[in-house]
């Protein structure tokens, strides 16, 4: 007889859970998405769909220049781009941004339980303070930004950051995301990785290819991963 039923998905056994921010607690896609297109209009460029761009929402500055503006790091004018992206999008960092459906409820399903929760994003302070501040995330435990150590994602710094802050094993967390930086970074750090199905995903590696321990099709399927 099994030890486990291979119907049912992997429990995980934590304290905490650590999550993406861009794609995977907010759809921030039409807020940066927006910032780009005022960048386009001011090319005479017509707008993109939003829905579009929201594939490279989570590579933020870069991810929406280089396929918005078909510029990249090295080109002459990347970053000239870049710093008027950045100041378009501080300019609104939460005009149209979101929770994605069940976010909310989520969180505090976790806090009922006596888990703790935080944020680990590859979104700079400066720009991801507010928007947690914004969305009504700031009862995060930890918030590690992608200048709060000297490598962002997928190196595992920011995870392993995020459990000092707590005072907790890799062991003890999860790491959800939408990105497969996100498995590669919670891999890297020692803790289980969970795709987010229902964010941005990218345009690289096929979900189904990241390795990740577990997916969930909407927020609040997490709640059935934890034991």
């Amino acid at each position: 007889m099994p030890l486990t039923d291979p119907a049912r998905p992997p429990a995980f056994a934590v304290r905490a859970v650590l999550f993406d921010l861009d794609g995977t607690l907010a759809d921030t896609a039409p807020d940066l998405g927006g910032a780009l297109n005022r960048l386009r209009a001011r090319a005479g460029l017509a707008p993109m769909p939003i829905a579009e761009l929201a594939r490279v929402a989570s590579s933020g500055a870069r991810g929406m220049i280089g396929h918005g503006l078909g510029r990249h790091p090295g080109d002459a004018d990347y970053e000239a781009l870049r710093l008027a992206f950045l100041d378009e999008y501080a300019g609104a960092l939460t005009r149209d941004s979101r929770l994605f459906d069940g976010v909310a409820e989520l969180l505090q399903a976790l806090a009922t339980r006596g888990l703790r929760w935080g944020i680990v994003t590859n979104k700079a302070m400066v720009y991801a303070e507010p928007v947690v501040q914004g969305l009504g995330l700031g009862a995060c435990a930890v918030l590690v930004a992608g200048d709060s150590t000297p490598h962002p994602k997928p190196h595992p710094a920011p995870l392993l950051a995020a459990c000092a802050a707590l005072g907790l094993e890799p062991s003890d967390c999860v790491y959800v995301g939408d990105d497969e930086r996100d498995i590669q970074a919670a891999h890297a750090a020692g803790m289980p990785g969970i795709a987010a199905a229902y964010g941005y995903l990218g345009l690289g590696t096929p979900l189904a290819d990241w390795g990740a321990d577990a997916t969930v099709a909407q927020p609040p399927d997490l709640l059935d991963l934890l034991a």
